[in-house]
């Protein structure tokens, strides 16, 4: 194998798909770029067992071939020599990088021990449509609610549910759920669990484009490509939560205030409490205010936010991340909190926008007991 390719292409390109390469594997390969030259076009793509980025760049072929090479240096060293043009040619070792009047070397594997998924390619009549700019805006309203350790695995995906003209999103961790919905252009009705780190990937690749794009899927995995990049990843099997056994469907406190000013009254508050184990803020609603008070070793902060309250007076503690993630993804001037009492699961929302909202379970404490 041998080629010449721009430098800032190159590393662009392997910068992007060592997202996919494995960090700790006992199989060396998974945690390497499998690079192929064809036909003047170099593809690279790496695969972690879970998820697999493929990229395609234009490159002066001189021989075709492929190989492999750990991820995580190689795109680190191209990336230090992105302004270049890059020349790059393999042997049965490894493969020999020429960039100006210079040159390094670096081991290889053989790309015959590289992994793609097996079965079939997914029926392209089983996708959904929408648009790039609105895809990615749902993906960063719910994923940041997955969960992360492995108690139950499937709660570390996002369930995502193509019906009617809608594709609605929902995620939980156990401790608080974020559910939303955007419209989709077409396609079928389907219902999966994406992994968050797939969605997550997904969003890096999107732009803010009015351009629809088409994301295709079966039982076992999902694909999706925008421009020259495609991602593939396996999708998640099993019941997922609903999310109709958990919102409430009543309050006893409805509260309505300024989105800004209680979040930066709560970041305020999260600053002293800071690597505190429980990570508490506490509300006191009544008067048409909401009493934000924060106690750690460091000190504390005592400030209230004007509201307009309905219902009952209520005290109420919460984890303080858990509550400004939510404010974070809401996006109008005026918000609504709604409340049946301090052990119970609260809700958060726009005041006009109801596609998305947020459940945070509080917090036991002396004050809410």
């Amino acid at each position: 194998m041998k080629f010449v390719c721009d430098g800032m292409i190159l590393s662009d390109a392997a910068f992007t798909v060592s997202k996919a390469c494995a960090a700790k594997t006992i199989t060396p390969v998974l945690e390497c770029i499998k690079l192929e030259a064809k036909n003047d076009v170099l593809t690279l793509t790496a695969y972690d067992g879970e998820i697999s980025i493929e990229k395609k760049i234009r490159a002066e072929v001189l021989e075709e071939g492929e190989v492999c090479v750990n991820g995580k240096f190689f795109s680190d060293f191209v990336g230090k020599i992105a302004f270049m043009e890059v020349v790059i040619a393999s042997d049965e070792k490894g493969i020999v990088i020429k960039y100006g009047e210079n040159e390094s070397y670096m081991q290889s594997l053989s790309a015959e021990d590289f992994p793609i998924f097996t079965g079939e390619v997914i029926d392209h009549d089983k996708y959904f449509e929408t648009k790039e700019n609105t895809l990615k805006d749902l993906i960063s309203k719910v994923v940041f609610c997955c969960a992360t350790d492995e108690s139950r695995p499937i709660l570390k995906g996002c369930l995502l549910e193509a019906k009617d003209g809608k594709l609605s999103a929902t995620a939980l961790d156990g401790f608080r759920m974020a559910t939303t919905q955007i419209e989709t252009l077409g396609g079928a009705e389907m219902k999966i669990v994406c992994p968050a780190r797939t969605l997550t990937e997904i969003s890096r690749m999107l732009e803010d484009r009015d351009e629809p794009l088409k994301i295709y899927a079966d039982k076992n995995r999902l694909s999706v490509e925008v421009q020259d990049t495609v991602i593939t990843s396996r999708l998640y099997v099993g019941e997922f939560v609903k999310k109709e056994n958990i919102f409430p469907v009543s309050f006893n406190t409805r509260v309505e205030t300024n989105r800004n000013e209680l979040l930066k009254s709560v970041e305020r508050a999260s600053v002293l409490i800071r690597g505190d184990k429980n990570n508490l803020v506490l509300f006191d609603i009544k008067n048409g205010k909401i009493l934000i008070n924060a106690n750690s070793e460091m000190g504390k902060v005592e400030e209230s936010v004007s509201a307009d309250i309905g219902g009952l007076d209520l005290k109420i503690a919460m984890n303080c991340k858990y509550l400004m993630d939510a404010l974070k993804a809401l996006e109008e001037e005026r918000v609504i909190l709604s409340f049946n009492s301090p052990v119970q699961p609260f809700t958060l929302e726009n005041l006009e926008d109801k596609r998305s909202q947020y459940l945070v379970l509080p917090v036991r404490t002396g004050a809410s007991a």
